[in-house]
């Protein structure tokens, strides 16, 4: 397989192979982030940082699943990154109300469909427990066992809580449509 090739190269040294990886693996690495709730202009700095650590720790990978090693990384440096971020949300979240309420906001750009926004939201409004394995199985097509390995949880942990942020996404999204048809009916 390329990809493992690709690794054996990097870990050689082979720079090129290391561009490759990147190249290959950051948008995948983009997007999880993103869906974990890290702000569009935050995104190009952690992923820098996953590709970072890949790099530092690449010698210890051995020949198991590589996306699932980069999704567990990734979910270090963004959960890393949040904490970080907490002193400052109260400003950011004052910041985006008011651009919202002066204009467009960035992930409008992304989300061209109402429904993909208002999916979005939704999502970011559910628990970690509940929104990391919804992400990971709907948007990044993760199997249960994937999921349990990058969250490190037991498989039943994770249907249990597949299932239960299936139900609160599906009374959050009822919610937030009923709402919304209040408001432009």
């Amino acid at each position: 397989m390329e990809e493992y090739h690709l690794i054996d190269e990097a870990k050689k040294g082979d720079l090129g192979a290391y561009r490759d990886l990147i190249e290959q693996y950051s948008p995948v690495v983009e997007r999880f982030a993103y869906q974990m709730g890290i702000p569009m202009h935050d995104i190009q700095d952690i992923s820098q940082e996953v590709f970072i650590r890949v790099y530092r720790f690449l010698n210890q990978f051995s020949h198991a699943k590589f996306t699932t090693w980069l999704y567990k990384i990734t979910l270090n440096v963004s959960r890393d990154f949040a904490r970080k971020e907490t002193k400052q949300k109260k400003k950011i979240e004052k910041i985006q109300k008011e651009l919202y309420e002066n204009s467009s906001l960035p992930h409008e750009k992304i989300f061209r469909e109402e429904e993909d926004r208002v999916l979005h939201e939704c999502i970011q409004m559910l628990d970690d427990k509940y929104q990391l394995p919804i992400i990971l199985f709907y948007f990044h097509d993760k199997k249960y066992e994937e999921i349990a390995e990058i969250l490190s949880l037991n498989l039943s942990t994770v249907k249990t809580r597949l299932l239960r942020g299936k139900g609160i996404l599906k009374k959050t999204l009822t919610e937030v449509e009923k709402k919304e048809g209040e408001l432009n009916g």
